[in-house]
């Protein structure tokens, strides 16, 4: 790990030459990269200093600690001690997330899209705990969210639940959250206590850029307006605001009802459909070129059940990395940190043994 430390630290100044030339501004795309890679190199450079420090300070203290005769500053040493031994196992679990460089895509709005799947009313409520779960873990990484789309259950919760959210790094930790929740808890509405097992999918797009914007034809669309229904208040059922847009040469599907005005339901809407066909094409783009093991890592398909909550053993675990977790109550409370943390990992050790195939 140190050589690799190294390596990447040999480039700060490189980076830090290029950023003070006066032609960085002529080509903003690369201005925005060396940036990016300026504030990654800056913070790898300051874990790792802070950690050799630590470890210097510690041998320095030990070798005090031996030959110190005064009880007084032999209990200071050894409370120093015994910080510094318990702060360099963070800085090395730091350290190692570090290493995994920053990806272009690591600060892309993201659409989740969550629907209920097997297991009616329950399903549908744990739509509702996982988008709860997801804004929580948002509020702590001070990002922001929008609401897509969504259709409430009769019984609470939704049966489909779409948002966009944006901030720094946040395609870096959602872009793997793709794939079957599998819920087993006992129903609010179980009289006899029995386990109750349930599924909702998560889909993640990630919005186009200026780049990937597909070039809608008017006539490759049909737009529909209807009545709005469910609970949004007394508004929403009153004029035929809600929108229904049918892409018609793939057959893609949006739609949203949430807005009061029509004209705001359909630029939503639009939003969502844009961002559904770029992955269309980015799926198109990855099977006409995909031959390494590397592009094939971490494709989020919707079928593969990816993660189990136990609610009774207050249990989560993740299916493809193997990682189980007994927190579950803080995890449904936003404490995701550690599991996607294990993911972005995981998946960037696959992509480099793809690389060696």
């Amino acid at each position: 790990m140190e050589k690799k430390i190294l390596q990447l630290l040999s480039r700060l100044n490189e980076v830090e030459t290029l950023l003070g030339e006066p032609t960085v501004f002529n080509d903003a795309k690369k201005y925005r990269s060396l940036t990016q890679e300026h504030s990654y190199l800056r913070e790898l450079k300051t874990v790792w200093d802070e950690k050799i420090t630590a470890e210097k300070q510690l041998g320095e203290n030990q070798e005090m600690l031996k030959a110190e005769k005064d009880p007084d500053f032999t209990q200071v040493l050894k409370e120093e001690i015994a910080l510094l031994e318990a702060r360099l196992p963070q800085l090395q679990v730091d350290l190692e997330k570090l290493l995994i460089p920053p990806d272009i895509n690591d600060n892309r709005a993201t659409i989740l899209e969550l629907r209920a799947g097997t297991g009616g009313d329950e399903a549908a409520l744990f739509v509702g705990d996982c988008v709860r779960m997801y804004k929580l873990f948002a509020d702590t990484k001070g990002w922001q969210y929008e609401l897509l789309s969504t259709t409430p259950s009769d019984m609470g919760g939704f049966k489909e639940y779409i948002f966009v959210l944006s901030g720094a790094n946040v395609h870096r930790f959602l872009q793997y959250e793709g794939g079957t929740h599998r819920v087993q808890r006992v129903p609010a509405t179980e009289a006899q206590g029995r386990v109750h097992t349930s599924a909702i999918t998560v889909a993640v797009l990630t919005e186009p850029d200026e780049s990937e914007e597909i070039q809608l034809d008017e006539k490759d669309l049909r737009i529909d307006t209807y009545r709005s229904s469910g609970a949004g208040g007394q508004h929403v059922n009153t004029t035929d605001s809600a929108v229904r847009i049918t892409h018609l040469p793939t057959g893609v599907v949006v739609y949203c009802q949430d807005e009061r005005s029509q004209h705001k339901n359909k630029a939503k809407a639009m939003r969502h459909l844009q961002a559904k066909l770029a992955e269309v094409e980015k799926q198109k783009k990855s099977q006409e070129i995909a031959s390494s093991r590397a592009q094939q890592v971490g494709s989020g398909d919707r079928s593969e059940r990816i993660r189990t909550y136990n609610f009774s053993q207050n249990r989560l675990t993740d299916h493809r990395i193997n990682l189980t977790k007994y927190n579950l109550d803080k995890i449904m409370d936003g404490d995701l940190e550690e599991v996607v943390s294990a993911l972005v990992t995981h998946y960037y050790q696959e992509k480099l043994k793809g690389e060696t195939v």
